[in-house]
């Protein structure tokens, strides 16, 4: 029995003091301090909002048309005895500038005979009028005055008057055949084609070229119904002095360098098209090849153009980064104060490349967020690094109050660092 005392009692003892020793040590052991500094935000850029004045536009393209454009052919046939110099594809023609000449003889022959038959007339009528004259006085002489009118000679002299009237009619029709051998241009203009030469025959009717005016040219811009509203038009539209149209910038590639025209919208189309339903929108451009041109280069027709048509002016109008919109109204702006992100929603006006303007949710001065931010939410705390104007960017620190300024942020919308 001493012998299992003298075993048990040492561990025992050692057992109450390893106990005990460890409830000391755990009542001993300090308390550790609590951490009262909230985490650190999400490093995001912002960039500031402004207020300000914007013109409501919108983009379409069109191909350059002439307003006016014939095919250039003779009212009687004959053969080709002349043709201008300027006929020819791409010359520049004046208005009543013969274009083409037809062989003459035959037009001026049939004004010689219709002229015999003008006098044979005249001498006719001055012949029945004088027989008709002796008939008034011999039936005078008699004293009948219920003579018949044949007595009286009328139906003589009024079929002598009559083949006078005709035989005038023909030497008319004569001379304007005569005129017509010479096909003169309508209009200031270009030649776009030609298929005449010397000694051919032209029939009446036969195209002999094509030839457009260079008075005005014209696109059609086809635009959505979102747009025709964008740009205040109606449906039924047509400019006048008192009403009129937009301006439309037209620009294209021309021999490698972009050139820009200014024109105006002078109508819209009487029907939307039902397969795009879209309106087309008629843009004119006077004078493309003189005070119209670009330092010389012509807005020809053919050329296929891009329009940016200008709209109404917005004023008050908040103006924020493209890239600060999220979906289709929201946006999200940072507090450098208190280091947290607040969604709001805004109402858009238009958005481009160029920025978001926005009539309501926002204010000028206020940071708009602009990088990319996943599982946004209202209170979230970040770090502001706002983009400034020139460049630089300008760190806030919520514990200080202050902004810092930092290296030149490169690159657009760069994701939050801790």
């Amino acid at each position: 029995m001493s012998r299992i005392l003298a075993i048990l009692l040492p561990i025992a003892i050692l057992v109450v003091l390893g106990v005990g020793g460890s409830l000391v040590l755990i009542a001993l052991k300090p308390q550790p301090e609590e951490n009262t500094t909230p985490p650190a935000g999400l490093s995001v850029f912002a960039e500031a909002i402004t207020e300000g004045s914007f013109t409501l536009t919108v983009d379409t393209q069109g191909e350059v048309r002439p307003k006016r454009e014939i095919v250039v052919s003779p009212q009687i046939g004959g053969r080709i005895a002349y043709i201008s110099p300027d006929f020819v594809d791409g010359g520049f023609i004046r208005e009543g500038q013969v274009l083409v000449r037809l062989e003459s003889a035959d037009y001026e022959l049939a004004v010689t005979r219709a002229r015999s038959s003008v006098a044979s007339a005249q001498q006719r009528l001055a012949r029945e009028q004088a027989e008709a004259e002796l008939a008034r006085q011999d039936l005078e002489d008699l004293g009948i005055t219920d003579a018949s009118p044949l007595a009286r000679r009328e139906p003589q002299l009024a079929e002598a008057q009559a083949s006078l009237d005709g035989a005038q009619a023909q030497l008319a029709e004569a001379e304007l055949n005569l005129r017509r051998t010479a096909v003169v241009a309508p209009f200031t203009g270009r030649v776009r084609e030609y298929n005449v030469d010397i000694g051919q025959y032209a029939g009446p009717g036969q195209s002999l070229g094509r030839i457009f005016s260079t008075e005005v040219v014209e696109v059609s811009l086809p635009v959505t119904n979102d747009e025709l509203g964008r740009l205040g038009l109606p449906l039924a539209f047509a400019a006048s002095a008192e009403n009129p149209g937009p301006t439309v910038v037209f620009s294209a590639n021309v021999a490698g360098q972009i050139r820009q025209w200014t024109g105006q919208v002078s109508r819209t189309a009487a029907s939307i098209d039902p397969r795009s339903r879209q309106l087309e929108v008629i843009a004119d451009l006077r004078d493309p090849y003189g005070t119209g041109a670009d330092n010389g280069v012509p807005m020809a027709p053919g050329l296929f153009v891009n329009a940016t048509i200008q709209g109404g002016t917005l004023h008050n109008i908040m103006i924020a980064p493209r890239s600060a919109l999220r979906g289709e109204d929201e946006v999200y702006i940072g507090n450098p104060k208190e280091g947290t992100l607040s969604i709001r929603k805004v109402d858009v006006v238009y958005s481009s490349d160029d920025g978001a303007y926005l009539s309501s949710g926002v204010a000028a001065g206020e940071l708009a967020i602009v990088s990319p931010i996943q599982a946004a939410f209202d209170g979230m705390r970040v770090k502001i690094l706002e983009r400034m104007p020139d460049g630089t960017v300008v760190s806030h620190d919520p514990d200080t109050g202050g902004g810092e300024a930092v290296a030149d942020a490169d690159g657009d919308s760069e994701g939050g660092v801790q």
